[in-house]
């Protein structure tokens, strides 16, 4: 019921939360919109504590300068900073394989899941599996200079390319998934360039989208912004990637407090047994 829906949505938080929000009744505040009819909802007016601060599609809320803030302080790396040497996980590693731990990402979920898959071994390098949909995932201390942590998750689905983001829940470090060690070192330095954003790389193409205020929220328009996400959005799809909404996944693969298998900048993290844990 479209009256149910309004109450729970104005009235009900206003009310719980005891906000300084009017309710429209004798001496509250005026806070109210105005809307063109209940089935398409347009707003043509809001009005916040009596001053029309929106009208006819114009905001009229001036616009407030203010300094950015933003803390990054790691330089931008090499190729070798995205090695998993094979050597240290065998002797003879194409000969002796074994599972190694692997994050399971779920389609619109927070929560991950442990599976075990075996590693592909190229020159000594773990890489990325692209046929098994087993991609290497990093995360990178942007605050300071740290060794790159490394590891591997399932149902990203790229087959070419990768994604970056520091939109990283809750450390906000640079987090990335790519098909090759040379993608995700693209992807990495093209955020460390602007100091924070959401990247795609795609052999010589490279998509970004600057984030300026801690690496999480833009100074441009919000017209303009989204669409530039739209266009990443897209980009990261055309490399192969099934998932609704990639970087939203993305973005809470570090998310240690939330189970099953995360990575931080410290490494894997079990969540089930809140402690960290090996690769294998």
């Amino acid at each position: 019921d479209l009256f149910k829906t309004l109450k729970a949505a104005c009235i009900n938080p206003v009310k719980h939360y005891k906000l300084d929000v009017g309710l429209l009744q004798t001496n509250d505040k005026a806070d109210f919109i105005v809307i063109d009819h209940p089935d398409t909802f347009n707003i043509l007016t809001t009005v916040i504590d009596g001053v029309t601060v929106f009208e006819n599609g114009v905001s009229n809320i001036d616009s407030v300068h203010e300094t950015e803030l933003n803390q990054f302080n790691c330089q931008e790396k090499k190729l070798s900073d995205f090695k998993i040497d094979a050597l240290a996980y065998d002797q003879n590693p194409e000969d002796n394989r074994r599972p190694i731990k692997v994050i399971e990402a779920l389609e619109g979920q927070l929560i991950t899941k442990t599976t075990f898959a075996l590693p592909k071994i190229k020159d000594g390098n773990m890489i990325s599996d692209i046929e098994n949909d087993i991609l290497k995932i990093v995360v990178v201390n942007r605050y300071s200079e740290q060794p790159v942590s490394k590891a591997f998750i399932k149902n990203f689905g790229l087959k070419k390319g990768a994604i970056a983001s520091t939109v990283a829940h809750d450390s906000h470090n640079i987090i990335c998934v790519g098909t090759t060690d040379e993608e995700i070192c693209n992807a990495v330095n093209e955020l460390i360039k602007c100091n924070g954003g959401i990247a795609v790389t795609k052999g010589p193409d490279r998509q970004v989208l600057p984030l300026a205020v801690a690496g999480l929220m833009s100074t441009g328009k919000a017209e303009e912004v989204s669409k530039a996400y739209a266009r990443i959005d897209l980009a990261a799809k055309n490399c192969g990637t099934p998932l609704k909404a990639p970087f939203m996944t993305l973005s809470f693969m570090a998310l240690l407090v939330i189970p099953e298998l995360k990575l931080s900048d410290l490494g894997l993290f079990d969540g089930k047994k809140f402690a960290f844990t090996e690769l294998y």
